[in-house]
């Protein structure tokens, strides 16, 4: 092998650059620290462990490290989901009304950010496909602007670490009028937490419990689950923000609970590290198999990576950004279809597909070069109604700067 390239047809030196970059976000006080893993051909070519898990312990960032994942947890849901639409138990063309009752009479609001009580009913039934596609009408508070954001705040509490029961989280959120009507547009939403309890109702357990059946037990993935049990709590990174009042780093983590939580929320609830996303992402990538364990069909996989949204529906800005440009969503991740122009948002090969996390972190698998990157950070961004703006003028955007910087230098490295 050519002396300066290194296993999976990397250039050694250009790889190389990649924690001398990342180590001066943390030393510069943006981010905590990172675990970041990038897996080509078969084998695992790079992992760098990069700062503290727990600045004020002292601890460092390890390979096992456990992080909160957030809506890295939505593909995995979307598997679970086509698992059962593979045997028969439900369509993508079902209303969700035949099992979740609490959304067979929506209403619509005339105007997305107007009054919540002037609405008019729904023309149709919200779809399985719909809650997939994030196509549903539904809401995140944080992708809302006007009453509509705070009604699901004051309604269904806080995005993660909620405390109602599926059953009442449902019937609230299915008592809150729809920002748009079923199948307009792409609207971020609290879709995939809908999936997840229609998944664990058609199975009759908890969701955590299905994706322990059906995806972690047969991929050995035993890292990842809805709460951290307490002998794993020791590697477990911490949540940071910057605190707007010092400019430093805040200790924002979550409180454990005492054991499985009630409240298991498919869209974002996930805690796991970066080997065991990795055993996900190569599932996907090798489409539907890895290391002899099958979990969906190859047609499945292909039916799931595939763009869904309309021209129009990709030209509507998501997050005040055009993000759409180069790419599209299909059922439960993103898709690159035009790298060139999606290349200003990171980097990577036509078909490749993941989707990030709020707390910064991101996975994509690229089946044309046979890869898999993973980047794994602990940063707080807010997820309030006010998001958006902040996100646009708010606090100091090193930390989530670092992750294109990983993203080019991992393409640069195979010459791309």
């Amino acid at each position: 092998m050519d002396g300066d390239q290194v296993s999976g047809g990397f250039v050694e030196a250009a790889l190389a650059q990649i924690p001398a970059a990342l180590q001066a976000v943390t030393d510069a006080g943006d981010l905590s620290g990172f675990v970041t893993l990038v897996w080509r051909k078969g084998e695992v070519v790079q992992v760098n462990t990069i700062g503290h898990r727990d600045v004020e312990a002292g601890l460092p960032m390890t390979r096992d490290t456990l992080f909160r994942i957030a809506s890295m947890t939505k593909p995995v849901t979307s598997i679970a989901a086509l698992m059962l639409w593979e045997e028969g138990k439900l369509k993508l063309d079902d209303p969700i009304s035949k099992w979740l009752p609490e959304f067979a009479r929506m209403a619509v609001l005339k105007d997305a950010t107007g009054p919540v009580d002037e609405t008019y009913p729904a023309p149709r039934q919200i779809t399985v496909e719909d809650l997939m596609t994030h196509r549903a009408g539904l809401a995140y508070a944080f992708t809302s602007v006007g009453p509509i954001g705070q009604a699901h705040e004051e309604a269904l509490g806080p995005p993660l670490g909620g405390h109602l029961t599926p059953d009442a989280w449902l019937a609230k959120l299915g008592s809150l009028p729809l920002s748009y009507p079923p199948g307009e547009r792409f609207h971020y939403s609290h879709a995939t937490e809908v999936l997840g309890f229609l998944v664990a109702r058609i199975e009759g357990k908890p969701l955590g419990q299905v994706l322990k059946d059906r995806i972690f037990a047969p991929l050995g993935m035993q890292d990842t689950d809805f709460w951290c049990p307490p002998e794993k709590r020791d590697r477990m990174a911490k949540l940071y923000r910057i605190d707007p009042a010092t400019d430093r780093l805040q200790d924002v983590s979550f409180p454990h609970v005492d054991g499985q939580p009630v409240f298991e929320p498919g869209g974002g609830g996930l805690i796991s590290t970066a080997d065991d996303y990795l055993k996900f992402a190569r599932m996907m990538l090798g489409q539907g198999e890895v290391d002899g364990v099958r979990l969906v069909k190859a047609s499945t996989i292909e039916m799931m990576c595939e763009n869904r949204l309309t021209d129009a529906q990709r030209a509507i800005p998501f997050m005040g950004i055009p993000f759409w440009l180069g790419q599209g969503f299909g059922l439960g991740v993103s898709v690159i279809t035009d790298p060139e122009k999606q290349a200003w948002m990171g980097a990577g090969s036509k078909g490749g597909f993941g989707w990030p996390g709020a707390f910064g972190t991101w996975w994509q698998a690229d089946p044309a070069q046979d890869m898999v990157m993973i980047y794994l950070i602990q940063n707080s961004m807010p997820l309030g109604p006010e998001a958006a703006a902040q996100l646009a003028t708010g606090q100091r955007m090193g930390g989530r700067a670092a992750l294109p910087v990983f993203q080019k230098t991992v393409y640069a490295a195979l010459g791309k």
